[in-house]
C-alpha cells in the first residue's frame, strides 16, 4: 500500500515534466544554428560572411527568445505545487511551438532582404512568436485557476500580476503580428523590444502564511 501511494505521488509532482521540457529547450536552441548556412561563392568569404546578417539576426533574436522562455519556465515551475494530465498536455503543446521555432527562424533568415516575400516572413516568425505566448499564458491560466496547481502560500497580488503579465504578452506579440503585415521593419522592431524587456529579471514570488 505504501509503495503505489508512492508512486501516486510522484506522478503529481513536476520533476519529470521539467527534465522533458529542458530537453527540447537544449534540442530547440541547438537546432537554430543549422540554420547559418555558408553558400559556395566566387566573392571574397569576408563578403560572403557579411551579407549573412539576416542569418545572424534571425538565430540571435530565436536564441534569446527559448533562452528566456527556458529561464521562465525554470522561474514558474517553483510555483507550481503538482502536476495533471491536462497541464502536462498543455505543456506538451507550448514545447511544439518552442521546438518548431528553426522552421520560421530559417524562413525569416531566407527571406527577410526578398522584398516580395519578406512581409510573409516576417508575419511567420511574428505567429510563432504570439503562439508561444498563448499556449505559455494557457498553461498558466489552466494552473493558476482557483490554485488548482498553484502552492497554495502564493500571495492573489502575485497571481493576478502574472496572470495580467502574461496576457500582456499575448496582446503585444498580436500588436507585433500586426504591425509586421503594414511594416517588416517595425514589426521585427517590436519583437526584439518585447525580447530585451523579458531579459529583465522575473518579478520575486510573494507568499502569505497559511
Amino acid at each position: 500500500m505504501k509503495e503505489k501511494d508512492h508512486r501516486a505521488g510522484t506522478e503529481r509532482d513536476t520533476d519529470r515534466i521539467e527534465a522533458f521540457s529542458d530537453g527540447v529547450f537544449a534540442f530547440a536552441i541547438t537546432l537554430l544554428v543549422l540554420n547559418i548556412r555558408i553558400p559556395s561563392s566566387t566573392r571574397s568569404l569576408s563578403n560572403v560572411l557579411l551579407h549573412l546578417w539576416p542569418s545572424y539576426f534571425a538565430y540571435l533574436l530565436s536564441f534569446v527568445m527559448i533562452g528566456i522562455y527556458w529561464a521562465n519556465h525554470h522561474y514558474v515551475f517553483k510555483l507550481y505545487a503538482k502536476t495533471n494530465h491536462t497541464f502536462n498536455l498543455l505543456n506538451l503543446l507550448f514545447l511544439l511551438f518552442i521546438a518548431v521555432l528553426p522552421l520560421p527562424t530559417l524562413t525569416l533568415s531566407e527571406y527577410l532582404l526578398d522584398p516580395q516575400n519578406r512581409t510573409m516572413a516576417a508575419a511567420i516568425y511574428s505567429s510563432g512568436l504570439l503562439l508561444q505566448a498563448v499556449t505559455w499564458s494557457l498553461m498558466w491560466l489552466y494552473a493558476s485557476w482557483r490554485g488548482r496547481l498553484l502552492d497554495s502560500h502564493l500571495e492573489a497580488g502575485f497571481v493576478r500580476t502574472l496572470t495580467h503579465q502574461y496576457l500582456g504578452s499575448v496582446a503585444l506579440y498580436a500588436i507585433a503580428l500586426g504591425i509586421c503585415i503594414v511594416n517588416v521593419t517595425a514589426g521585427l522592431a517590436v519583437c526584439v523590444g518585447l525580447t530585451l524587456f523579458y531579459l529583465l529579471p522575473p518579478k520575486t514570488p510573494v507568499y502569505v502564511e497559511s
